[in-house]
């Protein structure tokens, strides 16, 4: 099976430009309120899109697009199957919210620096994760 990734990013000058001008104050505040906006049932689904578009908000980085084809040349589609709803309700109620909270200030302090910038990316790349147990 043959993996092709198709990225849409604006060249790195211009996202250098972007995050040293306005990406980081920019993220500071994103992602505080998607943090906020995901701690009520009905804001969940909204904080969660705004903490996935966080890399983009931060940096221009466009999301991947994965798209898998087999030797056929079929397009395959994957499912990953992720933790049960209960688990992941009870996750999110009594460690999610509040872990997610710290994993986040520690990323953005992280990527206050330049040498912290790649620790920085990876941790907002998995918050959705930390708060609560979705898998890719």
């Amino acid at each position: 099976m043959q993996r092709i990734e198709v990225s849409q990013s604006p060249n790195i000058l211009i996202r250098i430009i972007w995050f040293v001008a306005i990406g980081l104050w920019l993220s500071g505040i994103w992602t505080i309120a998607a943090w906020v906006i995901s701690l009520s049932i009905i804001g969940l689904p909204i904080g969660m899109a705004m903490l996935n578009a966080l890399p983009q908000i931060t940096t221009l980085r466009a999301r991947q697009n994965s798209t898998y084809v087999d030797a056929n040349g079929q397009v395959v589609i994957n499912y990953t199957s992720q933790y049960p709803l209960l688990i992941r309700i009870l996750w999110f109620v009594f460690i999610g919210w509040w872990v997610s909270a710290i994993w986040l200030a520690i990323a953005w302090a992280c990527g206050s620096v330049i040498i912290g910038l790649p620790i920085s990316f990876w941790m907002i790349d998995r918050a959705p994760k930390v708060m609560l147990l979705t898998r890719n």
